[in-house]
C-alpha cells in the first residue's frame, strides 16, 4: 500500500501545480521524507527527478548523497548538472571522484566545455576545493577594485581582463552582465555575441580565438559605473584533466 509520502514523491511527476504542491508538502515533511524520495527516484521522469533535487537541497539531509551520486549517470545533462550543484551546495563527502568521472565524460562526449553541464560541474568541484581556477594577478588586482559583493569586475575592465586572462593561456567562454541598483543587482542584456570554437583545435588557438571575440564583444557590451561584468574562463588542465 502506498504511504502518504510515497504519493507525494510520485506527485513530483505530475502537472506543473500538482509538482509543485507535492514538492512543498515534501520539504515541510523534511528528513523524514528523504528515505521516501531516494526509493522513489528511479521511478520519476527528469522533470520529477529535477523536483527531488530541489527537495533535497531544501531539506540538506546529507543522506541523499548516493543518490545524487547515482544521478551523475542519469541519460539526461540537465539532471547530470543539476545533481553535481546539489552535491557541491550539500557539501557531500565522497563527491569530488564522482564529479570528476562525470566531467571526464562530458568531455568524452565532446560536449562544449561552455554548455551548462560542464559548467555546473567545474563549479561545484571548485567548490569542494578540488579544483583551482587560474585568476591571473592583474585579473585579481581589478576585481579588488569592485566591493566585496559586486557580481563580477567593473565594466570599464573588461578589455584588460580578457587580455590578461588571454596573455596567461586562458579560454573565455562567456560572460554574463550585471547592474547593481539601489541595492538591487540584476542581470542585464550584453551584446548578444553567439560565438562557437572549434574545441578539436589546438589550445593556443582556442586562446587566441576566445580573445578576439571577447574583444568584440567588449567593444559593444554594456558600460557604467555599476555595471559589472563577470567572464566564465577555463584553463588548459579543464580540457585534459589527469585522470
Amino acid at each position: 500500500m502506498t504511504s502518504p509520502v510515497e504519493a507525494l514523491v510520485q506527485q513530483l511527476d505530475g502537472k506543473a501545480d500538482e509538482s509543485y504542491d507535492a514538492r512543498a508538502e515534501l520539504i515541510w515533511i523534511g528528513s523524514d521524507a528523504v528515505p521516501a524520495i531516494i526509493d522513489g527516484l528511479a521511478s520519476l521522469g527528469g522533470f520529477g527527478q529535477l523536483t527531488a533535487i530541489e527537495v533535497f537541497q531544501e531539506v540538506s539531509d546529507p543522506r541523499c548523497g548516493p543518490a545524487l551520486i547515482g544521478l551523475l549517470d542519469s541519460d539526461n545533462p540537465t539532471v547530470r548538472e543539476w545533481a553535481a550543484v546539489a552535491l557541491a551546495s550539500l557539501e557531500i563527502d565522497g563527491a569530488v571522484e564522482p564529479l570528476r568521472r562525470a566531467y571526464r565524460a562530458c568531455l568524452e562526449r565532446a560536449t562544449p566545455p561552455g554548455w551548462t553541464e560542464p559548467d555546473g560541474i567545474r563549479w561545484a568541484l571548485t567548490e569542494l576545493g578540488a579544483r583551482s581556477p587560474v585568476v591571473p594577478p592583474l585579473t585579481t588586482r581589478l576585481r579588488a577594485i569592485a566591493a566585496d559583493d559586486a557580481p563580477g569586475w567593473p565594466s570599464a575592465h573588461f578589455t584588460e581582463v580578457i587580455n590578461d586572462l588571454a596573455d596567461h593561456a586562458q579560454v573565455i567562454l562567456y560572460s554574463q552582465f550585471w547592474k547593481v541598483d539601489a541595492g538591487r543587482t540584476y542581470s542585464v542584456s550584453g551584446p548578444g555575441l553567439d560565438w562557437e570554437l572549434d574545441w578539436t583545435a589546438p589550445w593556443e588557438h582556442l586562446v587566441e580565438e576566445s580573445r578576439t571575440w571577447s574583444l568584440l564583444e567588449a567593444s559593444e557590451a554594456p558600460a557604467g559605473d555599476n555595471v559589472f561584468v563577470a567572464p566564465t574562463w577555463i584553463d588548459r588542465t579543464d580540457l585534459y584533466p589527469e585522470r
